[in-house]
């Protein structure tokens, strides 16, 4: 069948889809949703304040216009439109530094190799695993840190809301880096104590964010292949997409045998019949092969994951149009 015009140019969007997260890229690096925040500028008053070339970046502008993320009015002011609100820096903008910082640019590029090999292409291209690389990479590891942040905490909020914490005393957030997660939860739950598991220099760049709830969260630090500190629920988020399955099953029954009676576990999920819908969780999918090794699964591939580590799957509660809960019983 011979191609149109219409199909041209979808493949054609596609292709150069990256060419826009460069864009969007350039427009945090540069500070241009912090000025646009506090009122419209024209291209002149960004590039005075922003110290870039007013031609190069009205050039910028007009493109985030067209990505429909800038406004621009009849006397030549740009402004944030809704979605452009996403790239400040308390919203989504940590999210973009990390994913167009040449850390992960680079791995990405050699997608080719993972697919040819099955291996790690950040291996291949940085010359060790993704966590070895933060824990000896302070300022790398400072870009993940707040990325992961921007990620998880309007997913922390769903959390909060959508599930029902009575029954439950002390929950560990296995693997729960800056304490995001556990935070908002002790935060809407007072009744709630928590452990912050996680690896020791982990635990030491998360200190500053969880000094305000010190008094009802212990620090512990350690290794979820060892094992975990005793607590009536294990919460874990997009930590088992990191491993293939022989280790989150090992994962999950360290939580099972410290005696954790609940198992909560926040991932992406795969449809049984893979549409349009999945895209997005397909392409966290490619991610974990590029940079961790893990995978993204299906809800009765997780429950399969939790039949083998002690625990039975009970239910799946949707968070965000990205994110679902899915809840475990000890067995």
């Amino acid at each position: 069948m011979a191609a149109t015009a219409d199909t041209s140019e979808t493949v054609w969007r596609l292709l150069v889809a990256f060419r826009s997260s460069r864009a969007i890229g350039a427009a945090v690096e540069l500070g241009i949703p912090k000025y646009l925040s506090r009122h419209p500028h024209t291209a002149a008053q960004l590039a005075r304040d922003t110290g870039a070339h007013e031609p190069s970046l009205l050039r910028l502008l007009r493109t985030l216009v067209a990505l429909e993320l800038l406004s621009e009015d009849d006397s030549g002011r740009f402004a944030l439109t809704p979605s452009g609100e996403e790239m400040r820096a308390d919203r989504l903008g940590p999210l973009i530094r990390f994913l167009i910082h040449d850390l992960e640019w680079r791995s990405w590029g050699r997608l080719d190799y993972s697919i040819r090999t099955g291996k790690r292409a950040f291996d291949h291209v940085h010359g060790m695993r993704s966590w070895d690389y933060f824990s000896s990479h302070p300022e790398e590891a400072a870009i993940f840190d707040s990325a992961m942040h921007a990620l998880t905490e309007p997913v922390a909020v769903g959390v909060a809301r959508e599930y029902n914490f009575t029954g439950i005393q002390t929950i560990a957030d296995v693997g729960g880096g800056d304490g995001t997660m556990l935070i908002t939860i002790l935060r809407a739950h007072p009744h709630l104590r928590g452990i912050l598991f996680d690896r020791p220099h982990v635990l030491k760049r998360a200190e500053a964010h969880t000094a305000e709830l010190a008094e009802r969260i212990e620090p512990v630090g350690g290794s979820f292949f060892e094992s975990v500190p005793q607590a009536d629920a294990y919460l874990m988020k997009s930590i088992l997409h990191d491993w293939e399955d022989d280790d989150a099953v090992a994962i999950i029954k360290r939580c099972r045998e410290a005696g954790g009676a609940k198992l909560l576990v926040v991932e992406r999920l795969l449809s049984e019949k893979i549409g349009p819908r999945d895209l997005g969780a397909l392409l966290s999918d490619l991610n974990m092969l590029v940079n961790p090794g893990g995978r993204e699964r299906t809800v009765a591939e997780y429950s399969e994951l939790f039949r083998r580590g002690g625990y039975s799957y009970t239910r799946t509660i949707g968070i965000t149009p990205q994110f679902h809960l899915l809840e475990a019983a000890a067995v």
